[in-house]
């Protein structure tokens, strides 16, 4: 069955984006590491083996979308609405992703994009280090299965997933990934990952800051 993959993102809009990285980073600067994740996760899909690619948005594209992506805009609502109603617009199965992975590549997103990946599995899970998840696939793309399950805390994984086996789906874990949430978190993902946009993006931070 052909996935679709989706990238929930915000517009890296200065004080909009990656708030918690502020300080010591300046807001611009905060923009600019969240504009290089969002470019290496954009890649990353679009070399992915994926039936159709959808840029999930709130705000505006900029020049940094690569070509094959629909952009449509993201709703209303807490992070469990805006995800079960980007699901909703789906039809077959779909993986979503956020834009706080820029480690990610098509191999780790190859499990659930195969063309065995549905085969005896109903949902694709993607725990972060942080206790919340960075991918979530469903064959069945169910947006109930996401309203209503606290987001952006230290048991969102456990809760999205518990949701997910109470509904009697059959889950396959992904590898685990750290978001990029914290000045730390972007040290150690710039690190593990260092041939990216995100990294040198980092690199020419802690250059200039003398970190």
């Amino acid at each position: 069955m052909s996935t679709t993959v989706l990238v929930i993102a915000k517009e890296p809009v200065p004080g909009r984006v990656k708030t918690r990285l502020t300080p010591p980073c300046t807001p611009s600067e905060a923009a600019g590491l969240a504009e290089a994740a969002l470019v290496d996760t954009l890649r990353a899909v679009a070399a992915a083996p994926a039936g159709r690619r959808v840029l999930v948005l709130d705000g505006a594209p900029g020049d940094w979308l690569p070509p094959g992506f629909d952009v449509v805009p993201q709703s209303g609502g807490g992070l469990d609405e805006r995800l079960a109603a980007a699901f909703a617009g789906c039809r077959g199965p779909a993986l979503v992703v956020g834009m706080d992975t820029p480690q990610i590549t098509p191999e780790l997103l190859a499990p659930a994009l195969g063309p065995e990946a549905w085969q005896g599995c109903d949902a694709w899970f993607g725990p972060a280090a942080d206790g919340g998840f960075w991918a979530l696939g469903l064959a069945d793309p169910d947006p109930g299965l996401l309203r209503g399950v606290p987001m952006s805390t230290p048991e969102t994984g456990a809760a999205q997933r518990a949701r997910l086996t109470a509904a009697g789906l059959r889950v396959r874990d992904l590898a685990v990934l750290r978001d990029v949430d914290t000045v730390d978190d972007a040290e150690q993902v710039a690190a593990a990952a260092p041939g990216t946009r995100f990294a040198a993006a980092f690199a020419r931070l802690a250059l200039a800051t003398g970190r």
